[in-house]
């Protein structure tokens, strides 16, 4: 039926000059064509496409007929003659048509592609494209540039695999469309890269710069959220995950060698991209127009870092001149980004390139002027959030690693302005206690000598005690919920008590003692004795209602951030309590410990000076 009414529009418009056709006919002519594809008459329109005396009719409409033909195309994609009729048609089509209507068919039906026809559209359509864009000529720099950013903005609609299974499988094809992309694009980069610079027309410096964009747009997304390290399978066993295999059998590996490759083809600079962040936060003169520097993403220039200090892609185009602590200066500026990000895999990327900058500096070797740069109190604050909220247990480990890792490359200066950052903004107990914990190994480092170590001595030492040795909220602190500080901080304070004489003061503790038994160790006996009378009344109270009830009816219920939890049965309550109290027991038992070391050191001192008034 289709095929009959396409004959006689035809015969309508082969007896008309070109310039006479009207739009209604050659409307009608694409809706015809399209009935054709729908009742399976693909190979009749193919014939119609490729005689010769249709031309004038293809050239004027036929660029109209790329989007139902890959629509068509579309409904069976993995049917092998489908493609083929599919490609034949396009192909001639582009021969026939004016190559800037067919690239305005391509990208709107690449742009008009939903769910799961997206991968299908782009990967049927990307070599037409690339040929359409090289019949282009002259002034295709700017036609380029929109094609790639519309397929881009597609795949940011692909997952990203993950596993090594999902890799493999590629249920979603963004490995595939990767791969063509990078194809599509391989031409015009030879162009750049065969013309000298010193003889660049303006039309290649505009094809660079289109093309520099797209690297850094395919640095930010997909390959800033795709793995570099294909994370082991839950049935593999350790022995055979090898990381150095995982380069040869991941594909995003490779896609990141060739995107850096591309941009040293195409004449950019990495050191300079790896300083622009740090130019731009510094408010440095920079020689980009706002246009340029639209390119350079936070997120892009950081993936560039990533790759270039913790896979070294690229390393070898990079002039090692930098001093190690030059790269983590200006790395935290690019580790801020990341670990401000949520994915596993982008934080992830940030904990590596964190720790790479660490290792290439020596222990106590940084200065507490890298303070002064933002990003560094922000990557603490970062490295804290992740290891307390991140719901990934292997991600919260690395933190911890990562903050201990940064303690230990920072002198005394910068240690002890990182422990006061901490224990001033943090709000949870167990992270303030490992800082304590951090506090009274290096007061031991102080005390022991050969150390120019005054910060954790004396007058300097005395103003981290006041912040360490207090209770938020006096008698009334939560004890158990900030039982892990208090803890630590008892213990620092007993250590003190045993290694630093009255007579010495080295810490400057004992002149201090008064202020510490007002402000810390007074309130804390109230809160204990508060708190265990309490405790020990829901005890009896629990105890009662559970003779009371021979069930394990629940009789209490729990919210955390607003969600319902498993109700609580008198036993789970009753180990609760009996929890508590022990680590009350705990307290106690320091803190009697802490007053005893008081007692006997003021005793043994008003003896001492007792014996010598009498000599006297």
């Amino acid at each position: 039926m289709a095929a009959a009414d396409l004959q006689v529009i035809i015969q309508k418009l082969r007896k008309l000059p070109e310039d006479y056709f009207q739009e209604e006919d050659t409307n009608a002519f694409v809706a015809t064509c399209q009935k054709c594809l729908e009742e399976d008459q693909a190979a009749l329109l193919l014939q119609i496409i490729q005689d010769e005396e249709n031309q004038a009719i293809i050239r004027n409409s036929g660029w109209n007929l790329i989007g139902p033909v890959t629509s068509w195309f579309q409904k069976c994609p993995d049917d092998s003659h489908r493609k083929k009729l599919s490609l034949e048609m396009v192909n001639s089509l582009l021969q026939i048509c004016n190559p800037k209507e067919v690239l305005l068919g391509i990208l709107e039906h690449i742009d008009e592609a939903k769910g799961e026809d997206i991968p299908h559209v782009i990967l049927f359509l990307l070599d037409p494209l690339q040929n359409v864009l090289l019949r282009l000529g002259h002034k295709k720099a700017y036609s380029l540039g929109v094609s790639l950013s519309t397929i881009l903005a597609q795949l940011c609609f692909l997952p990203v695999p993950y596993t090594r299974e999902q890799i493999k499988e590629d249920n979603h094809y963004l490995c595939q469309c990767c791969f063509a992309l990078l194809q599509l694009t391989k031409p015009f980069v030879d162009v750049v890269a065969a013309s000298e610079d010193c003889v660049k027309s303006s039309e290649v410096e505009e094809l660079r710069k289109e093309l520099v964009t797209f690297c850094y747009s395919f640095l930010k997304q997909p390959l800033l959220g795709a793995p570099l390290r294909i994370p082991p399978d839950s049935d593999d066993d350790d022995d055979d995950a090898d990381d150095d295999d995982d380069d040869d059998t991941n594909p995003f590996y490779t896609f990141a060698k060739e995107i850096m490759s591309y941009l040293v083809l195409l004449g950019e600079s990495l050191p300079n991209a790896f300083l622009k962040r740090v130019d731009v936060i510094q408010n440095l003169e920079s020689k980009e127009t706002p246009q340029e520097e639209e390119k350079y993403a936070d997120e892009s220039l950081a993936c560039l870092s990533y790759l270039l200090f913790v896979h070294h892609i690229g390393i070898d185009d990079f002039p090692y001149v930098f001093g190690p602590s030059f790269v983590v200066k200006s790395n935290m500026e690019h580790i801020d980004v990341l670990l401000k990000r949520t994915e596993e895999s982008v934080l992830t990327k940030g904990l590596e390139l964190l720790e790479s900058s660490l290792l290439r500096v020596e222990n106590d070797s940084l200065h507490q002027d890298l303070f002064e740069i933002k990003a560094v109190l922000h990557v603490v604050l970062s490295l804290v959030k992740v290891m307390t909220l991140c719901p990934f247990e292997n991600l919260r480990k690395t933190s911890l690693k990562m903050l201990q890792l940064l303690i230990d490359k920072f002198g005394a200066e910068g240690k002890y302005t990182l422990f006061r950052c901490v224990l001033k903004t943090s709000s949870h107990a167990g992270v303030e206690g490992y800082v304590i914990q951090n506090i009274k190994n290096q007061i031991d480092i102080a005390l022991k000598g050969g150390t120019n170590n005054n910060c954790f001595v004396g007058p300097r030492l005395i103003p981290l005690l006041h912040i360490v040795l207090s209770l938020p909220d006096g008698a009334e602190t939560d004890l158990l919920q900030t039982s892990d500080r208090i803890m630590a901080s008892l213990n620092l304070l007993r250590y003190v008590f045993i290694r630093d004489k009255e007579v010495d003061n080295e810490t400057g503790v004992w002149t201090e003692l008064h202020r510490i038994e007002q402000d810390f160790l007074k309130p804390l006996h109230t809160g204990l004795n508060l708190s265990r009378a309490h405790y020990e009344a829901e005890l009896r109270s629990t105890n009662e209602k559970k003779k009371g009830t021979h069930s394990k009816k629940p009789v209490c219920t729990v919210t955390a951030g607003g969600e319902m939890l498993p109700d609580m049965t008198p036993e789970m309550q009753l180990q609760v309590l009996q929890s508590a109290l022990f680590t009350f027991d705990l307290m106690e038992s320091v803190l009697a410990r802490v007053e005893e070391l008081v007692e006997a050191k003021l005793k043994s001192a008003s003896e001492e000076k007792i014996g010598s008034s009498k000599d006297v």
